[in-house]
């Protein structure tokens, strides 16, 4: 291996596209339906719709960041070319890389969790044997685990369709008709949207991981942005489309009720409830397999840019890829999966990932505040940035006081 070999360009806008879709749309949107019409109420699409548009100034934010900077680790770079701070670089570059490892961790807990439902096999096992093989198709190359990803997110797509062609089939029956769910005749609840659409927020995170494999992109800086609003819209539309189906087959309050509200939506169809636990398995394997390549590529990014050891920078001259630095990010995943429980380690990414988003948007406010946008970059207008960081600022106060509240 020698520090001088690169990574391959191989993903076009498709590929791309499928990789930043699938590790948005997640096996948690199988139960966040049912938590965000507990606050919403009928009008659920519409705290969903309210968070694509919350979510959509930082998504717009990266686009122009990823086409001024298309390099790995490219939160740390965003945040060390605007405030010229080695030290704040690498700790964003760290929280990137951290949160992606705590998350894939706790998503194989969960994903064994799912799959020990469907077969009997021993938890540490399975553990293993996911985490090993996972990332042995990472280290194979990118546009192989790319590709997987792509085929696994198609798989976590064709479950939300199953589950919309079930409203299509026997919505109305027990739930609210379709036109009171798009024009509700109940008093608007303010607070209750806006308490949904801060937990929808959660559904969208996920397009952010894109910047990280810029430098294995083809033309990325025509190719990033494409596939950050493609991810943003495909994932809105599949979202507004299955709160409609939801609400359209179960009473709200069993709606509202449910650990597994779109496995009941499917049953009500008369379909089997088992088979979107096979599909959520499925979701699990695909979010472990995105956050591995996309904190190889921080650590590799990290390296190359002099903030860590050059070992993490090396790349396999016959796979092009980041061995070193993957085969670290999974020791840790196996290492934190086999070692804590699911909700320690879900508890921190969340926060990590609001304060990278708003100091990204204030990075990208002041690099516009210093001169002209490159013409090869989308030129955003300056207060979009500014939105970004305060709505990503106030969701972060937000779920801190949450969680404060709930330990009094």
């Amino acid at each position: 291996m020698t520090a001088e070999t690169e990574l391959a360009r191989r993903l076009g806008p498709g590929l791309l596209t499928l990789y930043g879709v699938g590790t948005t749309i997640g096996a948690g949107i199988y139960v966040l339906i049912g938590e965000v019409a507990a606050r919403a109420g009928a009008w659920t699409p519409f705290a969903f719709l309210l968070a694509a548009l919350l979510a959509g100034a930082t998504a717009l934010s990266f686009t122009e960041l990823s086409a001024r900077m298309p390099k790995s680790a490219g939160e740390a770079l965003y945040v060390r070319e605007a405030f010229a701070s080695e030290r704040l670089s690498l700790l964003v570059g760290l929280m990137v890389a951290i949160a992606g490892i705590i998350s894939a961790a706790s998503v194989v807990v969960g994903g064994v969790g799912y799959l020990r439902t469907l077969v009997a096999v021993p938890e540490a096992l399975a553990i293993v044997v996911l985490c090993v093989t996972l990332g042995g198709l990472a280290i194979w190359g990118i546009a192989e685990s790319t590709l997987a990803a792509a085929v696994l997110t198609l798989v976590e797509i064709g479950g939300l369709l199953l589950v919309i062609a079930t409203g299509i089939a026997v919505g109305g029956e027990r739930g609210l008709p379709v036109s009171e769910i798009l024009a509700p005749s109940a008093p608007f609840p303010l607070v209750g949207v806006f308490a949904g659409a801060v937990l929808a927020f959660y559904a969208f995170i996920g397009f952010e991981d894109i910047v990280n494999v810029a430098e294995e992109v083809k033309e990325p800086a025509r190719t990033m942005p494409l596939a950050i609003v493609a991810t943003l819209v495909i994932a809105g539309g599949l979202y507004l489309a299955v709160s409609v189906t939801a609400l359209a087959v179960l009473p709200l309050v069993e709606l509202a009720g449910s650990q597994a509200p779109l496995a009941l939506v499917y049953a009500a169809g008369g379909g089997d409830a088992r088979l979107l636990g096979a599909i959520a398995v499925l979701a699990t394997v695909n979010g472990v397999l995105v956050q591995m390549v996309m904190a190889s590529r921080v650590l590799f990014g990290l390296s190359r840019q002099g903030s860590l050891p050059a070992v993490l920078g090396r790349v396999h001259p016959t796979t092009h890829t980041p061995v070193i630095a993957t085969v670290l990010v999974v020791g840790m995943i196996l290492t934190l999966a086999l070692s804590f429980p699911i909700a320690t380690l879900a508890g921190t990414t969340s926060l990590v990932t609001l304060a990278v988003f708003t100091l990204c948007n204030l990075a990208l406010w002041r690099l516009k505040r210093r001169g002209p946008t490159p013409p090869e970059a989308p030129d955003l207008p300056i207060w979009l940035p500014l939105a970004g960081a305060t709505v990503s600022l106030a969701v972060l106060a937000l779920e801190i006081g949450r969680r404060v509240s709930a330990l009094l």
